[in-house]
């Protein structure tokens, strides 16, 4: 179907909702109506042809007592759904009494097969018939879907002489009308479009993506494709139509199996619509309605591929709470085994959830057969990037790199989608990759691979034409160094962070002033008897500035001590945090001390040997907060952890040490790094002649000023 027939749809849709629904509905709720009519329509249309030999079944079967019935309806009508209603809504279009009209219409609906009924129980549109009946509408909306000057039907119709006179709907083209329609009615209702409906074009991209770089091993058998965020079957209905053409072409015989799963109900019941109407067995039945998040409609099931544009900076709270919440949340599709551990979290923070319907397809992988799963997603920067070591977002590209499933990353033009017009990027990942793939990641930068269109489409302004496609695809393929493609090691990607201490060093000041303070702190306590032990330790250091902390507190214990008092953790703590001060010039602050011989458990980074009492120790210093600092190394840092922290740390603070209890592996993807192209600065020649140019211009200028000055 060409633009201009296209076109030509949605504006007589759209038309009927201005002339029919005006003065009965707010526009907000034009939707309610115009969606389900249009599904309507379409399943009338397709089941016109056959509607009379279905009737004539449904009389034998009667007469026969045949109670289930629906098997050998839908055989007759030739489709996965059937009508038992004496009529077709161009019949209801002539009925001139209102009650008359209702009373078919709802038998009219009441006549499809039970497929059908859950469509429209999901738009809630038996809700609408009273209001369009009270305002006499409903007549004259049936009227204008009925239409000879429009062709919801997949057939085209034909003029006397056989030739085309309005081309069919395929179901695609079906989709994107639907699409289209939702776009406006968000618009008109000011509504955020968190659902990015994917354009055809990029569609077709990501089926060449997903395919074509295993066409040549397509073989004679099943394939089940899956689109976790399937809106309203689009992208299900192209990677179908692309793989069944890939393997003719190959000369193989496939049969594929489509699933997919929507939140939304109308969109969820427009997929349902087309599925039924593409016909191939029972598909309708592989739409699941609900969350995929929190209630996976396959988690069973295995996939040989899967397409997504799930939607993106869209909270998943609610389904977090459903989970279990973040401490208690054990679903395996998102906790698993990784590294030796059992308990790897890929959890992103709740604000964004698109990241998890990645890892739900992960979880889906085959991992027993030749080609293995091939998985094509969407997604916004902020999956290239987002959380820090150890988190969940960088574990998922951990997990996913680390097991050597990436395959590439293809970074799109700008304002290719309807409702957003942000940097999009097509994850591409396989645990079946080429062995020329082996430990390789590929990046693509397609932003500048795109063709204007001649009038917006909501945020969409460019287009990626068959030619353009080509390319990318190409690039894909063929896996060379280019301009546009960057071919480099997994780990390039990954990074190690570290936590870098240096000692605390406290002094204590003991001067009246300061003594008198604390001994207001000790009073709020409820501990006077401290204030005394620190006055009788101030005389014997003659109220002055103590540079070593450890010294001091073992000087209060002895004090204590000789009181008859004890000094437990809870004084220190006192005696640290409102009497010393962080000083420089004081010595390091010895959090323990292990004899020798008696650190094996201990890590060895952040301590050091020491000779304390004439023998030679072990000691582990008390950390400064203030003074910490994380670094994060590259794993391909020439010399690893040790390298960097000796060059770029201790040459600047020999105090320091690493706390290894610490350090986490992060992983984060940048197409700035390796595409960044500076401008390019203008000559000093082409400066001087801006500058001769001005100072022309300006020099009249100014001589008009003083010529006028003078009158």
């Amino acid at each position: 179907m060409n633009n201009k027939t296209y076109n030509q749809i949605i504006s007589f849709i759209w038309g009927i909702a201005d002339d029919c629904l005006r003065d009965v509905y707010v526009r907000g709720k034009y939707r309610d109506v115009i969606l389900p009519m249009t599904v309507v329509r379409r399943l009338d249309a397709v089941l016109e042809p056959t509607k009379d030999a279905v009737l004539q079944m449904k009389k034998s079967l009667d007469v026969a007592g045949v109670i289930n019935q629906t098997d050998a309806l839908c055989s007759v009508a030739g489709q996965a759904f059937c009508n038992t209603s004496p009529f077709t809504l161009k019949d209801l279009k002539s009925r001139a009494k209102q009650q008359q009209l209702k009373a078919d219409f709802i038998a009219y609906l009441d006549g499809f097969s039970p497929n059908v009924q859950e469509i429209l129980e999901k738009f809630k549109f038996r809700n609408q018939i009273d209001t369009m009946i009270e305002a006499d509408i409903l007549g004259a909306i049936i009227e204008k879907f009925v239409s000879p000057t429009i062709n919801l039907s997949p057939k085209p119709v034909l003029d006397d002489n056989g030739d085309v006179k309005i081309p069919g709907l395929d179901n695609h083209t079906m989709g994107v009308i639907f699409e289209e329609l939702i776009r406006r009615f968000n618009e008109e209702n000011n509504e955020e479009a968190g659902e990015h409906f994917t354009p055809r074009d990029v569609v077709e991209l990501m089926a060449d993506i997903a395919f074509l770089p295993i066409a040549d091993k397509i073989k004679n058998a099943p394939y089940l494709v899956y689109d976790g965020a399937c809106g309203t079957g689009g992208m299900l209905t192209i990677a179908d139509e692309r793989l069944h053409e890939l393997a003719k072409e190959h000369g193989k015989e496939i049969n594929t199996y489509l699933y997919g799963q929507e939140i939304n109900p109308e969109t969820y019941a427009i997929t349902k619509a087309d599925l039924l109407i593409k016909g191939e067995s029972l598909q309708d039945d592989n739409v699941a309605f609900g969350s995929t998040l929190s209630n996976d409609g396959y988690p069973t099931l295995n996939f040989d591929f899967m397409l997504s544009n799930p939607p993106y900076g869209k909270s998943w709270k609610t389904d977090l709470e459903r989970l279990g919440g973040k401490s208690d949340i054990s679903d395996p599709r998102f906790i698993v085994k990784h590294n030796g551990g059992t308990d790897f979290k890929m959890i992103p923070r709740s604000s964004d959830g698109q990241m998890l319907f990645l890892a739900n397809k992960l979880s889906k992988m085959k991992h027993d057969t030749e080609l293995g799963s091939r998985i094509v997603e969407v997604h916004n920067g902020s999956s290239l990037f987002t959380g820090d070591a150890g988190q969940g977002e960088s574990n998922l590209r951990r997990y996913i790199i680390e097991n050597d499933w990436l395959e590439a990353i293809i970074a799109l033009p700008e304002n290719m989608f309807y409702n957003t017009g942000i940097a999009t990027f097509i994850w591409v990942v396989t645990n079946r990759k080429a062995a020329h793939r082996g430990g390789k990641v590929q990046l693509i930068d397609a932003t500048s691979l795109k063709s204007p269109l001649s009038k917006n489409l909501g945020n969409k302004n460019c287009e990626l034409t068959p030619e353009l496609r080509k390319k990318i695809s190409d690039m894909l393929v063929i896996f060379k160094e280019t301009e546009n493609s960057k071919i480099f090691d997994n780990r390039e990607f990954g990074y190690h962070k570290i936590t870098v201490e240096r000692p605390l060093r406290l002094s204590v000041d003991l001067t009246k002033e300061n003594l008198m303070e604390f001994a207001e702190v000790c009073v709020q306590q409820k501990d006077v008897q401290l204030s005394t032990i620190i006055e009788k330790a101030a005389e014997k250091y003659n109220y002055s500035v103590v540079l070593n902390f450890n010294e001091f507190i073992t000087e209060l214990n002895e004090i204590a001590k000789d009181l008859g008092e004890k000094f437990p953790a809870k004084r220190v703590n006192l005696v640290k945090n409102h009497l010393a001060q962080i000083d420089e010039k004081a010595d390091k602050v010895i959090k323990k001390v292990y004899k020798p011989g008696k650190v094996e458990a201990k890590p060895l980074a952040g301590l050091f040997n020491s000779i304390i009492e004439g023998e030679l120790c072990v000691v582990e210093y008390e950390p400064d907060s203030n003074l910490r600092e994380t670094e994060q190394i590259p794993l391909l840092h020439e010399g690893g952890i040790g390298q960097f922290f000796k060059d770029e740390v201790l040459s600047f603070a020999t105090d320091a040490w690493i706390d290894e209890s610490k350090t986490q592996i992060g992983y984060e993807i940048s197409f700035t790094k390796y595409f960044y192209k500076p401008v390019q600065l203008r000559t000093l020649d082409e400066i001087a002649a801006d500058i001769k140019n001005l100072e022309a211009q300006t020099d009249g200028l100014l001589q008009d000023i003083l010529r006028g000055e003078g009158d």
